[in-house]
């Protein structure tokens, strides 16, 4: 019998939510390190599958420059995962906002007409 079934309460699911990246917890949306180590292995992955496609083709075709392409594509398509993983993303932590940030309404509700 399973541990769940004998402790008779839920074992909260590993899922990674909606939305995120593999790793990246959706209780804890700040990413921090789990997201980082995404972003890393998204970038890096990318380097080295294509660049072994490259060096594949390469190979092939007699040619010299197709593993170099590779590995850009590898570079700019790791970044695009990141990116809409939303793992790039600017986020201001809770009760902290930039100097200057006349972005959005004042604490009474208007607009920042002055």
């Amino acid at each position: 019998m399973s541990e769940r079934k004998r402790s008779g309460r839920s074992v909260p699911s590993k899922s990674s939510g909606t939305g995120s990246a593999p790793g990246v917890s959706a209780e804890n949306s700040d990413g921090g390190y789990n997201a980082g180590m995404a972003v890393f292995s998204y970038i890096i992955g990318g380097i080295i599958v294509w660049s072994l496609i490259g060096w594949g083709l390469d190979n092939l075709w007699g040619t010299r420059w197709i593993v170099l392409a590779g590995a850009l594509l590898g570079a700019a398509g790791g970044f695009y995962l990141s990116h809409m993983h939303g793992l790039t993303s600017h986020r201001n932590t809770a009760g902290k906002s930039g100097a200057g940030d006349d972005s959005g309404p004042s604490a009474d509700r208007n607009t920042n007409a002055k």
